[in-house]
This record gives C-alpha cells, sequence and structure tokens, in this order.
C-alpha cells in the first residue's frame, strides 16, 4: 500500500485536473458549478442538477436521463457533458422545470447498500477518546504490522492500520429531518464527517487507481450513543453505539469531484445549537480518501451510491461530557460541500408509530 507521504504525488497530479475544472478551465469554456441531489415535490420524487440554490428536474430536463441517484452516479462520466449543459443553462436563465430548493421536500441525496465509517480517523479525535489531551500526539510505540491480503504497510509508515465499521442503512436521514433520541439514552453524540460517494463497482481497488471510484463528496453525521451496555463480556457494542434509527444523517446533496480539487484540505466544523464544538480541517486524517476506498474494496466490494464516512476530527461530546438533547440543533459544516441541519428531538411516543 502507498504511504501518506508517497500518496501526495497522486494527489497533486488529481489536483492539476480537479483545479482547473473547479475553476471552470476546461477548454471548452467557464464551466458552472453544481451539485446534486433528490427531492420530493407533490407526490413524485426526482434527481436534480443544483445551481445557486435552484434543483433542475433531469427528468424533464432530459427524459433520457436517469431517473434515480445510483444509475445516475453509474452513468456520470459519459453523461457529465449533457449535466454540464443543463446546469449552464439553468445559470442564467430559469427552466420550467426548475425549482427553488427551498420550496422542495430534500430526500437523502442517495441511498447506498452500503455505508463504511472510518473509526478514529483523526489522531486527535483518538486521543480524545482515550481520554488524553488531543494535542498528545505521540505515536504507536510499534508499527502495526500489515493485514494480509487487505492492507500491506510500506517501510516507514507508523500509522495505526485503518479501522472501518459498517453503519446500518436504515438509519439514513435527510438534511432537515429529526435526529432522534432513543427512550432512556441520555449519551448521544455527533461526529461531522466527510463522505465518499462511489461511482463505480469497486473492488480491491489499488490507492493509486482510488479518485477512478470516486463520484463525489457528501455529509454524513455519525451519531453514536456513547452509553453502551450493561454487559461488555464481548467488548464495545458498534450496533448500539451507531445503528439507532435516524442516528445517519446524509446530505444534503452531492459535490461531484470535479468541482472539489483536494479533498484533504476542507475545513470541517460542526455547532450544536450555535456553539462550535468542532473545529479542524480533513488534512489531519491519519488515512486519505484514496487509502481508504483502497481499504475498503479490499474486503467488501463497493457499488455505485456507497457511502464510505471518512472519520471524525477532535471535538465530539464524550470528550466533554456534552450531549445532544431534545430542542438542540445539530449543524455539520464541510468547506466546498455544503451543510447538514438536523432538529434533535426525543423518541416518538409509541402511540404514535404506525
Amino acid at each position: 500500500m502507498m504511504s501518506r507521504f508517497a500518496h501526495a504525488a497522486l494527489i497533486a497530479a488529481w489536483m492539476t485536473t480537479a483545479g482547473a475544472l473547479a475553476a471552470g478551465q476546461t477548454g471548452a469554456g467557464a464551466a458552472t458549478r453544481y451539485t446534486l441531489g433528490t427531492f420530493a415535490h407533490g407526490n413524485r420524487t426526482f434527481v436534480a442538477v443544483i445551481v445557486n440554490g435552484v434543483a433542475v428536474d433531469l427528468s424533464k430536463a432530459d427524459p433520457s436521463l436517469p431517473t434515480d441517484m445510483k444509475t445516475l452516479l453509474e452513468r456520470y462520466d459519459s453523461l457529465r457533458p449533457r449535466l454540464a449543459s443543463i446546469a449552464a443553462s439553468a445559470a442564467t436563465s430559469r427552466p420550467a422545470h426548475a425549482y427553488d430548493v427551498k420550496s422542495l421536500k430534500t430526500l437523502p441525496p442517495v441511498m447506498p447498500q452500503n455505508i463504511l465509517n472510518a473509526a478514529v480517523n483523526y489522531v486527535e479525535h483518538a486521543r480524545e477518546m482515550q481520554g488524553r489531551s488531543p494535542n498528545d500526539m505521540v505515536p504507536p510505540a510499534d508499527a502495526p504490522k500489515s493485514i494480509p491480503g487487505i492492507w500491506e504497510r510500506r517501510p516507514g509508515d507508523t500509522r495505526h492500520n485503518p479501522y472501518v465499521f459498517p453503519k446500518p442503512a436504515g438509519a439514513v436521514i435527510a438534511d432537515g429531518e429529526t435526529i432522534r433520541i432513543p427512550a432512556g439514552r441520555d449519551r448521544v453524540d455527533w461526529e461531522c464527517e466527510l463522505s465518499i460517494v462511489i461511482g463505480r463497482t469497486a473492488s480491491a481497488v489499488p490507492v493509486e487507481r482510488a479518485m477512478d471510484y470516486v463520484a463525489g463528496y457528501t455529509l454524513q453525521n455519525d451519531v453514536s450513543d456513547r452509553g453502551g451496555r450493561s454487559d461488555n463480556r464481548h467488548g464495545s457494542d458498534w450496533f448500539i453505539g451507531k445503528g439507532h434509527d435516524t442516528f445517519a444523517p446524509l446530505g444534503p446533496h452531492i459535490v461531484p469531484k470535479e468541482f472539489v480539487p483536494d479533498p484533504q484540505k476542507l475545513g470541517i466544523t460542526f455547532t450544536l445549537s450555535g456553539k462550535v464544538m468542532q473545529d479542524s480541517n480533513t488534512d489531519r486524517m491519519t488515512h486519505t480518501v484514496a487509502e481508504l476506498v483502497s481499504y475498503v474494496t479490499h474486503v467488501l466490494t463497493l457499488k455505485p451510491g456507497d457511502i464510505i464516512a471518512t472519520g471524525s476530527p477532535a471535538g465530539v461530546g464524550a470528550a466533554r461530557n456534552v450531549f445532544m438533547k431534545p430542542g438542540d440543533t445539530s449543524v455539520c459544516t464541510i468547506e466546498g460541500i455544503g451543510t447538514l441541519t438536523n432538529p434533535v428531538a426525543g423518541a416518538r411516543s409509541t402511540s404514535s408509530m404506525p
């Protein structure tokens, strides 16, 4: 596997291409920046290109375009010229099949088959979860061994191996939907994370080619129940910790990768009811976007629309004994990607459940 330092050349090459696209220097004229989203309007749902707060219904703009996000992502490379044309047109004149985003119900941008989340992928977060200062950056005493067939270490790489866990896709909610604190649970925490959206079927992908399989990026709040369980004979219970209903806010939209010059240089913040809790940068990741794609796909084949969340920076509630409570507002913001906002409420009463 490629070390973080050797990987710098790969990122530099990607930045040259993506930076030109983000700046509109494509040779065919200035490119209009757009995002991709899924919405409901009346009794129908649709995928859209979003430009300047306006969502263009793709199925009405061009009936030959896919009507679901997974297919759109799978065919994105071939459809990009058409999407760019629609975006450019929408930037200058509003078509009849366009809506103000605020007038629509925002849905999760994609409903993934798989969500894989990186744990402790920021050293400062790892330290705070161990009850140590986030600035205590002592490296591991001994470099971990390779994981045969999955993660082969290179000389000089002293980082811990990647650690990834599955997040239930059934926990996904959209921007604006409510995070529900389960009955009896009072240690519900936040983790604001850059999330990778897969665009092609990916299996055993080398680091050097990993970015070819990335369609774009979105945000995830990896909501976490720190309350544990009464018996820990088998160690931490990740299902309870990560798997409650509503614990995977995702969105609001997908930013295509060509508009993100360097995913390893994005500011990331989280506020709880207006108070800044997390303030970091993706350059603090232990393992990069490309490395995580490679690692995960050496275990599980990923499909278009699958998600890899890249881990949380420092600043979670568990480190300061502050947790989300009903009435709070959760706001996760990542530079160039967007803002994911969710109100927080208590559990639904059993009488109101279907």
